[in-house]
């Protein structure tokens, strides 16, 4: 039989190549048909992209056809895109829409969704009048910022687009941040849309991803995937609708190769399929607010309760840490946050601590007037070396030594500030023993996670919940009552320009898992060391038209997103000196290229040892994004590592 010759796109990260591979085979094959070819000693799934004419070198052979329909032609060409703006090898990017491995049994095995009825249940609660308003401005294919206070009933919109969607005959895809979420919000879909209804995740084993990929493939009915970012790959064909639920996520942000963020990539996605993108958020994204503003994107906001009963009365109390006597039986917890706990147990009702611990850097801090030492050029919170005793910014490079004494108020009580989860948690069984207690943070194993207990939670089997922003938002606690933040500036103390801005959507977050309607008295109690600072004012009274014109402000003032784009280089080095050398030669380098970049460093990397390795960084901005990536493409092959558009610059 005569040979025919493809393009084929190889799904592995052992192909380094920047363009599609030839194969040849005896059989007419498709476009974007899913095959199986040799590449070295390996056998790996490829995308057949096109037909072409007899090369002039040997080629080896297609070694498998799987009896699959073609991929819809967007997610080729979002390959293409994503190459273009987030640069990866092309073996690598490849593989985000591809399953790994597939055996011809199970091809053969699974069947897509086929004669699904086209009625869908009308057991949702009814629309309250505002949801209506912002129904009708949703009313042609755009991109619409759907910026919704906690408990306005976000997910009711989303259904009810997904309805709309279903109905025409068009598929749907939701996005959730974590994993942890997504069982409560595919239940929700579930109960109206029933087996339309596919979760996608990196928690399923390998086996469950493959069939679900290859349901979605086989079907003919319009769907709707759910899951987090993942989930955009599907394979899924005539999408109608997209849905970035929580989208100010940093989760959204995929921290290995290629470093996509997934607002970007759902807009390019919306785009190809010529379909409608909600992005909902109680506390949006300082960058996306300010584009859909430059672009004039409707912003449609909402602040009325969505239960009809949700009259609780919410008190708040703001207690300063640094007031000890108002911490007489515990160092963490105060006298306050203890009664109110103590109350709701015995209410039969439940509390949650707050403590957001990411990272374990140290901050230097004064315990009388809640001095904290900050960059005079960046204005971020200086990181304490306790090798080298000196203060240092991991953006500009500024150091300065450790001070003896506060340079606000002179006083010498300088204190080193620490705390996690797991000490809150023994603190709790401590000052409550008889208490049914449960810690949720990255540290659980399986067995431990969220997703595992929702049920039991939900019903109130756990007195006490301690953990930190996995708790913080997307939840619905009916039995919560008490709500503790243990210490409110945990992220504030990062040294990254981002500090502000996450401050502010935890804290509104998690604040918001309150004041629902399920009791008629609630209580939040908030511990800061600074509790008059801007932030957490606005955060509490859930003042974000504040906190956005001041916070854009700074941002401009020191030229931070979204006022340039930004790229984050890595030199890793088996000495720290050999780190610096290789840094400051590659500054001089790219300042070489007459390129429109403001180069900042080289500095120690916020965790200055990986692996056994040293490593330095640069940061680089520019206002022209293809700026960034000319230096990319003058990046040495080895020993570095690059991020572009990253979510903070430690």
């Amino acid at each position: 039989m005569v040979s025919q010759f493809y393009k084929v796109l190889v799904g592995s990260a052992q192909f380094h190549g920047s363009e599609a591979l030839t194969y040849s085979s005896t059989e007419v094959i498709p476009p974007y048909s899913i095959v199986r070819v040799p590449l070295q000693k390996q056998s790996v799934l490829g995308i057949v992209m096109e037909k072409i004419g007899k090369p002039s070198f040997n080629t080896k052979s297609i070694s498998e056809t799987f009896p699959l329909p073609p991929l819809a032609a967007e997610l080729p060409k979002m390959i293409a895109w994503l190459r273009a703006y987030y640069p990866a090898p092309l073996g690598v990017t490849a593989q985000q829409i591809l399953p790994g491995q597939l055996t011809r049994q199970l091809v053969d095995e699974v069947s897509g969704a086929q004669d699904l009825p086209r009625t869908t249940p009308e057991d949702m609660p009814p629309l309250t009048p505002e949801q209506t308003d912002v129904l009708e401005k949703i009313n042609k294919t755009d991109t619409y910022l759907l910026h919704g206070d906690t408990g306005t009933g976000k997910t009711r919109i989303y259904v009810e687009l997904a309805r709309r969607t279903i109905s025409s005959g068009r598929s749907a895809v939701v996005l959730t941040p974590e994993i942890s979420l997504t069982s409560q919000l595919a239940q929700t879909f579930q109960d109206t849309f029933g087996d339309r209804v596919v979760v996608v995740h990196s928690g399923l084993a390998p086996k469950a991803r493959q069939t679900v990929w290859l349901k979605i493939l086989k079907s003919t009915e319009p769907l709707i995937i759910l899951g987090p970012r993942s989930a955009l790959f599907a394979p899924v064909k005539n999408v109608g609708l997209i849905v970035v639920d929580e989208s100010h996520e940093p989760a959204y942000k995929q921290e290995q190769a290629p470093h996509y963020q997934a607002v970007r990539v759902a807009s390019q996605m919306a785009h190809l399929h010529k379909a409608m993108l909600i992005l909902g958020s109680a506390t949006p994204s300082i960058t996306d607010y300010f584009i859909a503003e430059q672009k004039h994107k409707p912003i449609l906001r909402m602040k009325q309760p969505a239960r009809a009963n949700a009259e609780s009365e919410v008190t708040t109390e703001v207690i300063d840490l640094k007031d000890r006597d108002k911490f007489t039986r515990s160092s963490y917890i105060s006298d306050v946050l203890i009664a109110s706990i103590k109350e709701s147990i015995k209410n039969g009702e439940q509390s949650l601590l707050y403590l957001n611990r990411r990272g374990t850097a140290r901050v230097i801090l004064c315990n009388n007037c809640g001095w904290q030492a900050v960059c005079p050029h960046c204005d971020l919170p200086l990181t304490y070396h306790h090798d080298t005793h000196v203060l240092q910014c991991h953006t500009c490079g500024y150091s300065d030594s450790t001070p003896t004494f506060c340079p606000k108020c002179q006083n010498t009580d300088i204190v080193f500030k620490v705390v996690g989860t797991k000490a809150i948690e023994e603190e709790v069984g401590r000052l409550f023993p008889e208490a049914r207690v449960m810690r949720f943070d990255t540290d659980n194993k399986k067995a431990e996670r969220f997703e595992q207990h929702y049920a039991s939670i939900r019903k109130g089997e756990v007195d006490i919940l301690v953990g930190t922003q996995l708790l913080a938002k997307g939840l619905d606690l009916p039995k919560l009552t008490t709500l503790g933040v243990v210490i409110a500036d945990t992220s504030l103390t990062f040294p990254d320009y981002s500090a502000e801005e996450r401050t502010y959507q935890l804290l509104n977050q998690v604040i918001g898992r309150v004041g629902r309607g399920h009791s008629a008295q609630e209580k939040i109690i908030v511990q800061s060391y600074d509790p008059g600072r801007p932030v957490i004012t606005a955060a509490l009274q859930s003042d974000w038209d504040t906190f956005y014109k001041t916070e854009l402000a700074e941002r401009q003032l020191f030229n931070f997103p979204p006022f340039c784009y930004v790229l984050k280089l890595a030199c890793r080095r088996a000495s720290s000196q050999a780190a610096e050398t290789t840094s400051e030669q590659f500054m001089y380098s790219i300042k070489k290229l007459g390129l429109p970049l403001l180069v900042e460093g080289p500095t120690p990397s916020f965790h200055t040892k990986i692996a056994g390795k040293y490593e330095w960084q640069l940061i680089i901005k520019s206002r022209q994004r293809d700026a960034l990536l000319r230096v990319i493409d003058a990046l040495p092959k080895s020993g570095w590592t690059y991020d572009i558009d990253p979510n903070n610059l430690l």
